[in-house]
């Protein structure tokens, strides 16, 4: 399942947009949903109508292949619309995507990954707006002004720890708590995850005053970077790291159920990356695409983002994390300052580490 969450953009993948971005104005004709703009109570059924008689629907996805038939399996069977998936890494699905826009190649009509990438490709001029009534259930901070992809799910940082070293009642319930001396070497984080760091630099006051933060919690009470989620999860569970700072919410969860000495919680606001849809603006299956949109960030496929521990970002779905306040990162800041996040958080966490 982790294949889903996102990853933070590659300088390679940069530079590639950079190459291809005067060649993304393919002169296609852009394709128009038969109800994109309709607003009558009929419109579901005018969507799925045209839908049907295109037939079928494209999407390139990082989302795990054993998850995609949860996904996909009953949409096909209520719409009768076949969804052709090709699945890879964030970078692949981006450089894919921007190379047959470059060449005037439009295959996908659907695509979904991580949100600063989804950013790039609505620079780049690849999907098309969409108007939707939907996006008025989703969590603040889905939908960009400028509606060219919408986020579908949010992989959550919880913090994570060893209940056989740590009773919940002595756990921290802001990130100021974290400078109290008894954390003195019983933290860790992720060493990738500087998403997090900028947002939680924000909530600590932002620029220097943020920064201070990290640099006084480094300095006095040390943080064990570690890299992969996965691995920081499991040294939860082994005690090497009492308290981790930085875990997916479904990693502990998981790890829990099955008996492990580990459980979860949020410190507020808990910061979360999301993971978009967005329909391609030169899409050959314009309202197969349009349709497959609206299924995912509707309540049935939410639901099945939930059975697979992810949060949605429809509101009218329960959510693992009922009642925490979330904060979305910035998936423009995201892909525009990844640099200049990526070295002060080495500056301030990795530098200082065994000091």
């Amino acid at each position: 399942m982790e294949e889903l969450v996102l990853r933070p953009l590659r300088r390679g993948a940069v530079v590639l947009l950079a190459l291809l971005a005067a060649a993304c104005g393919s002169s296609a004709p852009e394709q128009t949903p038969a109800a994109t703009t309709y607003e009558g109570p009929d419109r579901p059924a005018k969507i799925a109508a045209a839908a049907r008689q295109e037939g079928s629907l494209t999407i390139y996805t990082t989302i795990a292949e054993k998850d995609m038939p949860t996904l996909v399996g009953p949409f096909e069977a209520r719409y009768g619309v076949r969804v052709n998936v090709w699945r890879a890494g964030t970078d692949k699905v981006l450089q894919r995507t921007l190379a047959e826009a470059a060449a005037g190649r439009h295959d996908v009509d659907v695509i979904h990954f991580g949100s600063p990438e989804m950013e790039a490709l609505a620079r780049e001029q690849v999907l098309a707006a969409v108007d939707s009534p939907v996006h008025a259930d989703l969590q603040p901070g889905s939908v960009p002004a400028h509606r060219r992809w919408a986020a579908t799910l949010l992989s959550v940082w919880v913090q994570a720890y060893n209940t056989t070293l740590l009773r919940r009642d002595e756990l921290p319930t802001s990130y100021a708590d974290l400078l109290d001396p008894k954390w003195k070497g019983r933290l860790g984080i992720e060493a990738k995850d500087q998403d997090w760091f900028s947002s939680v630099v924000d909530v600590m006051g932002g620029g220097e005053q943020g920064l201070e933060f990290f640099r006084q919690l480094s300095a006095t009470n040390g943080v064990s970077v570690r890299l992969g989620h996965t691995l920081l999860n499991n040294l939860v569970i082994s005690g090497e790291v009492p308290l981790a700072l930085t875990v997916y919410n479904y990693m502990p969860e998981q790890a829990k159920k099955k008996g492990a000495p580990i459980d979860w919680f949020a410190i507020e606001p808990a910061i979360a990356r999301s993971n978009a849809v967005g329909v391609a603006r030169r899409a050959p299956h314009p309202n197969a695409a349009l349709l497959f949109y609206e299924y995912l960030l509707g309540e049935k496929a939410q639901q099945y983002f939930v059975s697979m521990d992810y949060v949605p970002s429809n509101t009218k779905v329960a959510s693992p994390l009922q009642g925490v306040k979330i904060l979305q990162t910035d998936p423009v800041r995201a892909l525009d300052e990844i640099d200049t996040w990526t070295r002060l958080f080495n500056e301030t966490l990795l530098k200082r580490v065994g000091r």
